[in-house]
């Protein structure tokens, strides 16, 4: 039996402190992770721009403490201002720990950001195996959903040209009349409400008895 598995990709998560003293020391935290960090060469927002908004904060906690008159506000503001940046430069973590799915949950925690899996993205089982009679073969996938559909293709000169199959409400299916005897490459891609048309999954190689 041919079966591959598909790497998940881990999700960023900010999982900011409610209290300014606490947020102030996060974003210290993410600033001294980020450094001189080559995983990050090109920061965005820029380092320099979240350290501005980190010590404008400070400053503006400092007079709210004192309760000088707007410094409230002017403290909530500061710290609007911090968590936009925090948020871009979350998304900026998140491009590229997705260049590596393999390495994602490392290359987060490395910006000193908390890790969640992606709820909605489990590991995809693809597998062929051989079919009741000469010449066919058995295609199963893990399920995308109740209304999704696969689209399934064969090739039998190595990938160069591919053949399309009748495409399936489950998350399986049978092919017949292939060449026994040959390799032959399998492959799908899924079709989704939300999500549309997926690219299609690494193919598998298997002899065709």
């Amino acid at each position: 039996m041919s079966k591959t598995t598909t790497s998940v990709r881990s999700l960023a998560s900010l999982d900011l402190p409610k209290t300014v003293p606490a947020l102030l020391s996060f974003a210290d935290q993410v600033v001294k992770s980020v450094t001189n960090n080559p995983s990050f060469p090109t920061p965005s927002p820029t380092l320099a721009v979240i350290s501005q908004a980190i010590a404008d904060l400070r400053a503006a906690q400092a007079a709210a403490l004192l309760r000088a008159k707007g410094a409230v506000q002017a403290r909530n503001d500061k710290k609007t201002a911090l968590v936009k940046l925090l948020q871009l430069f979350k998304s900026y973590v998140q491009n590229i720990a997705d260049q590596d799915p393999d390495t994602s949950a490392t290359v987060i925690h490395g910006a000193g950001l908390a890790v969640k899996k992606a709820p909605s993205r489990k590991p995809h089982t693809f597998a062929v195996t051989e079919g009741a009679i000469s010449g066919s073969v058995k295609l199963s996938t893990v399920s995308a959903g109740s209304r999704a559909s696969y689209l399934w293709q064969y090739s039998t000169d190595g990938g160069k040209t591919w053949i399309d199959v009748p495409g399936t409400s489950k998350a399986k299916t049978i092919i017949v009349g292939l060449p026994a005897g040959t390799t032959v490459l399998f492959r799908y891609r899924t079709v989704t409400p939300k999500a549309g048309q997926s690219d299609f999954v690494p193919a598998l190689a298997f002899l065709v008895k």
